[in-house]
């Protein structure tokens, strides 16, 4: 399996730090010196459906992708706003494809990395050609805006990677896992639509296990960190990025980091990262990268 393209897709609504602190009464430097962040972005008058569409229609004009070799369509998310159809199914109906798999994915923070690992499976078994995979979030829907903690860190977007099958081997190995016995620590009830959060065992969570899981990884992949470019992590907040990459003993350069001008924003935030590194041209062909996904699964 192998990469073939990427796009992202954030809307023109930019909400600054500069909202949270006239709202919260919060000196002006407070937001970014907890959180690394100073922007994030909310879509105003458009969907959650209309951003996954925009950018999956993005990334086959711009990258002269043939959609009729597209088998499966994943989307990962959190926030989508209907319970049928799927987002995928409206993708497909947008991009006009014929018959094609459609599978959306509700796997919190981690999900994107859970979806290139579903389209791995069926690639590696030839039974899909191509497979576009989109990790899209409207939380701006599902903030509770009387939440100084959880309210300033997220912000919506989408990103998306088309991925197919490869006839030179390349290098891939995952291990995903699933803890429900903590689930309480990150929830939204289908019924007030507020996501409610409690940051310190959050934290606790994200550094510990995200740390425990690569070293596993790596091992069983016989793997060492030297070899990987970049580590592409789920962007929570920068405390969170800090302290993992300080554990790992890594510079700040691998782990990469555009949190602080996007914002935490779910399924998005890996491929949306992934983006701005293939455009700027700082990942190169068969250059390893690790994508870290975190919340209640890892």
């Amino acid at each position: 399996m192998k990469i073939i393209a990427s796009e992202k897709y954030l809307p023109e609504n930019i909400i600054d730090n500069k909202y949270y602190n006239d709202k919260f009464n919060l000196d002006e430097t407070w937001i970014e010196k907890r959180t690394g962040i100073c922007k994030r972005y909310f879509a105003k008058d458009e969907s959650i459906e209309s951003m996954a569409i925009k950018v999956s229609k993005k990334i086959i004009e711009n990258n002269n992708i043939d959609k009729d070799l597209i088998d499966l369509i994943i989307v990962t998310t959190t926030s989508s706003s209907n319970l049928m159809p799927g987002i995928s199914y409206l993708i497909r109906r947008a991009l006009n494809i014929e018959k094609c798999i459609c599978l959306d994915i509700l796997s919190g923070c981690g999900g994107f990395p859970n979806g290139i690992d579903i389209a791995y499976r069926y690639i590696e078994t030839s039974k899909v050609r191509s497979a576009l995979i989109v990790g899209v979030e409207k939380l701006s829907d599902y903030i509770d805006k009387d939440d100084l903690n959880s309210s300033i860190l997220f912000g919506d977007g989408a990103g998306a990677l088309v991925l197919e099958k490869s006839l030179d081997k390349k290098f891939y190995e995952s291990k995903i896992l699933s803890t429900g016995q903590n689930f309480e620590i990150l929830t939204c009830d289908a019924n007030n639509k507020k996501i409610k959060m409690d940051g310190t065992k959050v934290y606790k969570f994200a550094v510990s296990e995200t740390v425990k899981v690569v070293k596993e990884l790596l091992e069983e992949s016989k793997c060492s960190l030297d070899d990987i470019k970049y580590i592409i992590p789920h962007q929570s907040n920068q405390k969170i990025l800090d302290s993992i990459t300080s554990k790992l003993n890594i510079s700040k350069e691998k782990m990469y980091s555009n949190v602080r001008e996007v914002g935490n924003t779910f399924c998005a935030s890996i491929p949306i990262a992934f983006d701005e590194l293939y455009k700027s041209k700082k990942i190169k062909e068969n250059d390893k990268v690790l994508f870290l996904g975190y919340g209640r699964r890892t």
